[in-house]
């Protein structure tokens, strides 16, 4: 598979470009339809089978099997869409300097949807067993919280014995094995307005009110266990000499594990419903709606499995934990031994100057491919 994959680098470099070249913002709904029109054509000609869940605001996603799997154990996940918006592409087109393949999206993750592909070519070719072992979905809106393709992953992880998310490795080369959980709250304050100069007393400031909250808020992150709580916008007013009426703050909520959901969220109802302010009344939005990835026994040993595939093929393979979300948490939370990070090493994420490494795009196809031969056996 190895020999395979290097006779294929600058095919596959071809390919990352034209799906780098297309605009795929998670509300572009056309350029993502022509990312997976453009996978769906390649996995056709592999001899998959390809249904496409079609989505009438977001783009479409894609299931795709293998005619001879029956009951696959394998779960892959990748994402299709990107966080830039319409005209980046064009405006900062992939280009490759020092070794390193540059552009919207290069490595989160059209890398990986490029390098997914070719392991199944690879195994495919070594006519080992493993693509009729897998079972794998392109999603559409990651990058939005997998708004439609959430309910469609849970429902693909039945039966299943092990996912594998082809987010990018870490810029060390790090799997992933643990993501943070959470969710986002909007606090909308209430109070009564009044001229601060003339009668300042017959006023209620929301805005005191939310200071108030802010504080007892942020006392609520333990970082011993993992848990944060993050006050990120704020706003409220209109005129200094005016007793603000109205303030309103949006709040990030991170947990590292399942269970420290519903007292985070009690606590943070509990703060708001009694006003520091007399007179003032706060409406709380929001939920923690996104579980974890926690390090279960069962990621420990793929994990395992990965780093030893890693020595025999020249990687040295080590894994981490990441505060950010993603879609190994709705795997890992349906129980699924789950292993993120199986994309190329790159770094730069969401940024202009977002980056993939070469070097790494044959070696680390070569990774996921014998790693699911090795799960397949």
């Amino acid at each position: 598979m190895n020999e395979f994959l290097e006779q294929r680098q600058e095919e596959m470099l071809g390919l990352l470009e034209r799906l780098v070249n297309i605009d795929s913002g998670s509300r572009n709904k056309q350029g993502i339809d022509r990312v997976g029109e453009i996978l769906k054509e390649e996995y056709i000609a592999l001899g998959f089978n390809v249904q496409t869940i079609t989505e009438e605001v977001q783009g479409n996603h894609l299931v795709i099997r293998h005619p001879e799997a029956q009951a696959p154990e394998l779960l892959i996940v990748a994402h299709m869409d990107t966080v830039f918006r319409d005209g980046t592409a064009a405006a900062r087109p992939f280009s490759i300097v020092d070794g390193k393949a540059h552009g919207p999206g290069v490595v989160d993750m059209k890398a990986s949807l490029v390098s997914l592909l070719f392991a199944m070519k690879a195994i495919s070719d070594s006519g080992l067993r493993g693509i009729e072992n897998v079972e794998i979905l392109l999603t559409s809106d990651e990058e939005i919280g997998s708004i439609t393709a959430r309910p469609l992953i849970e429902a693909h992880t039945e039966g299943k014995k092990a996912a594998l998310i082809m987010e990018p490795a870490r810029k060390d080369g790090s799997l992933v094995s643990g993501r943070k959980g959470g969710g986002d709250y909007t606090l909308h304050v209430h109070g009564v307005a009044a001229h601060s100069g003339i009668e300042p007393e017959k006023g209620r400031s929301a805005v005191e009110e939310l200071a108030h909250k802010i504080i007892k808020l942020h006392a609520l992150t333990d970082y011993n266990e993992g848990i944060t709580v993050n006050v990120g916008i704020i706003g409220g007013g209109d005129a200094t000499n005016v007793v603000t009426p109205e303030a309103v703050a949006h709040v990030d909520i991170r947990t590292t594990k399942l269970s420290q959901a519903e007292p985070i969220d009690r606590k943070i109802r509990e703060i708001c419903a009694v006003p520091d302010v007399e007179g003032t009344t706060i409406t709380v939005e929001g939920a923690i709606d996104r579980p974890p990835m926690e390090r279960t026994e069962g990621t420990a040993r793929l994990v395992e499995l990965i780093k030893g595939i890693g020595e025999g093929i020249g990687i040295d393979v080590t894994d981490t934990k990441t505060g950010g979300g993603g879609d190994a948490s709705y795997t890992s939370a349906a129980g699924v031994p789950t292993i993120d990070g199986l994309g190329p090493v790159g770094g730069n994420a969401h940024r202009d100057d977002e980056y993939m490494e070469i070097d790494t795009f044959v070696p680390r196809c070569l990774l996921l491919a014998k790693t699911i031969v090795k799960l397949s056996e």
